[in-house]
């Protein structure tokens, strides 16, 4: 497989969101504006990209016994440094953005890219299958935060382009359901996949 269809599988074929419907809890509540959405999918990416590179370097020293906590103690490696870059460099957004972070460690995307991908093949495949995956993520989050703010706050990445409310529901949690149900469907339909 060339290197570059192992990025777009990531974006396309094997969407998180979209596709595999994995990593919902930061989906959904992370998707209030545009900007929250593309700095979870950004800071997913980091920790995806270098627990991958990671995963695949030791996989073969790691004993199958203690396999999935040694990938845990990784990810939660890589989840720390970018919470004390967070704190020091964009503390706005960390607090914003606030539990989502440690919950990186958990995040069934980056759990399962080690167990499926990372520890069976080369270090450059295993960062660039980060990179597609989350780059996918990324952009799944910001268009549904993209929606949710454009409809909920008459705003886009901030930048307010129309007076008055907009419909509270897609700030709320209903908004959030009801956008990640017609992405997807539509999604699907542009790519093919069936449901």
């Amino acid at each position: 497989m060339r290197k570059i269809d192992i990025v777009i599988k990531g974006i396309v074929k094997e969407n998180p969101t979209f596709m595999l419907v994995l990593g919902m809890c930061p989906t959904l509540g992370t998707t209030t504006s545009a900007i929250n959405g593309m700095s979870m999918g950004l800071a997913t990416t980091f920790v995806l990209i270098l627990s991958n590179l990671a995963i695949s370097l030791i996989a073969g020293l790691i004993p199958n016994k203690v396999r999935i906590p040694a990938y845990v103690v990784v990810i939660a490696t890589f989840v720390t440094v970018l919470e004390l870059l967070m704190k020091a460099y964009v503390p706005s957004m960390y607090a914003t953005l606030g539990l989502f972070i440690p919950l990186i460690v958990v995040n069934c995307i980056v759990l399962g890219r080690a167990e499926a991908f990372a520890n069976k093949n080369t270090p450059v495949d295993s960062a660039l299958d980060g990179l597609g995956i989350g780059l996918g993520f990324t952009c799944s989050l910001t268009v549904i935060g993209l929606v949710r703010e454009a409809l909920g706050n008459l705003s886009v990445f901030g930048w307010k382009f129309a007076e008055g409310d907009g419909i509270l529901a897609f700030v709320l949690a209903p908004g959030a359901f009801i956008v990640l149900g017609y992405l997807m469907a539509i999604f699907r339909k542009m790519t093919g996949k069936k449901a």
